[in-house]
């Protein structure tokens, strides 16, 4: 039966305009949002547990958000680069206050990717340095910089990645490379890793680039004392650790940021996804000494949106509602009652092998057998197409020897009702895949 969702003309202007930036589009238009749902053309709801991409943690069209867009669209929505507004100051500052350690100084822009491209160059001026090192797993965007860090996709086809560009496997407990008494030994791990590095590096180290939750990677959590370990590791050799809280930041794993668990401050750290809520707006927080030094040294980095006012404006009105709705104990709270769900489906469920991650932040690893953790690829599919068929809007990352991992991060203000729901669908659509 042909619906509007197959509209030929559509699909027909898409593929004749669009350029494909990556897998395959949802079979499915998309005509409004609102809270926790999106609605197709046919005003069927669809559960979003993703948040978009992983942003709208305060849920689609908050009526908030959308006076305050509202209010600066009239009045004060972009300037000149070289211009400021009390949103951009007022935001710096409330950053500040809520960020751990010293990370006093705020550059506000649009992307992860720009945020952690600032953040590399920065590291670079201030060390002296140009040799990054990021997880073998990770995604820290699609710019020059970012992308020479990330290791999940992305690599083949483009020439070469920046110079100096070191990988390190990052951590899987579920998955482990080093083994110590049946569970995983990461110190170990991280120890021959470095040694790898200090190996190749021709002494000009400037940065480690991480994630405390590897999204893309397949949610990855790095254990309770890693960062801490990996912060030495960087005092050590005169190198800055970068914190890329894109996913993380802003209350979703039941911290205002997830670095707070393991009590590490990281040199400098970027926020974006989270805390627009959906909106373009990121942030590059560091030290005054760092900020300082690169001041002096001729930090350069302009942009078409850098210090704009309007999603400035939004963000102030992001970390309002977070803070005075309680949302990141909400967080904490919705991911215990998430977390416990998906552990009863893994019982019910062989092809679940792992149940991972933290707070709204969690990931469901889908594999053949459970013993042998064999990879289940086609079977990740397709539970993610009748999840959809169902009403629920899921994001399978498939990475070679791993298994399909689902990555669900519904916003902060789903209910315990909309949490269930999503569950409910999710086992109807294993039971209809296996």
């Amino acid at each position: 039966m042909t619906t509007q969702n197959d509209d030929p003309d559509f699909w027909s202007r898409a593929r004749r305009h669009l350029v494909r930036y990556g897998g395959t589009f949802a079979p499915v238009v998309i005509e409004r949002a609102a809270g926790s749902f999106v609605y197709d053309v046919e005003g069927r709801k669809i559960l979003d547990f993703t948040s978009g991409q992983m942003s709208a943690i305060l849920g689609h069209g908050h009526p908030e958000i959308a006076a305050v867009v509202a209010h600066h669209v009239r009045h004060l929505d972009h300037l000149f680069s070289g211009m400021l507004s009390r949103p951009v100051v007022d935001l710096a500052t409330e950053l500040a206050g809520i960020a751990p350690g010293r990370l006093e100084r705020t550059l506000l822009l649009t992307t992860g990717a720009e945020a952690n491209e600032a953040a590399l160059r920065m590291a670079k001026l201030a060390t002296g340095g140009w040799e990054i090192v990021g997880f073998a797993q990770s995604w820290h965007g699609m710019t020059a910089g970012a992308a020479a860090a990330t290791y999940s996709a992305g690599r083949k086809g483009y020439g070469p990645a920046s110079v100096g560009s070191f990988a390190i496997p990052a951590p899987n407990a579920y998955r482990p490379t080093f083994e110590k008494d049946g569970a995983s030994d990461w110190q170990t791990e991280l120890d021959y890793a470095f040694a790898l590095v200090d190996r190749q590096s021709t002494g000009n180290l400037a940065a480690f680039l991480a994630e405390p939750i590897l999204s893309s990677g397949g949610i990855l959590e790095l254990p309770p004392g890693y960062l801490a370990a990996l912060k030495r590791k960087c005092v050590e050799r005169g190198m800055l650790l970068i914190l890329d809280e894109a996913q993380t930041g802003v209350g979703r794993t039941g911290l205002m940021f997830a670095c707070e668990r393991d009590g590490v401050v990281p040199d400098i750290l970027t926020l974006s996804k989270t805390l627009g809520a959906g909106l373009p707006l990121a942030a590059v927080m560091t030290t005054p000494e760092i900020e300082d030094l690169c001041h002096a040294r001729g930090f350069l980095f302009y942009t078409t949106h850098v210090s704009d006012p309007l999603p400035a404006a939004v963000g102030l009105k992001v970390l309002e509602i977070v803070r005075r709705d309680g949302l990141v104990a909400r967080a904490k709270e919705a991911g215990t009652r998430l977390d416990a769900r998906m552990r009863a489906l893994q019982q019910r469920f062989s092809c679940i092998g792992d149940v991972r991650g933290r707070g709204l932040l969690q990931g469901v690893e889908i594999v053949a057998d459970r013993a042998t953790k064999v990879p289940a690829p086609e079977l990740g599919d397709a539970i993610t197409r009748r999840c959809l068929e169902l009403g629920l809007s899921m994001n399978i990352v498939q990475l070679p020897g791993t298994g399909g991992v689902f990555r669900i991060a519904p916003p902060l203000t789903a209910t315990n009702e909309e949490i269930d729901l999503g569950v409910d669908i999710l086992e109807r659509a294993i039971e209809l895949s296996i």
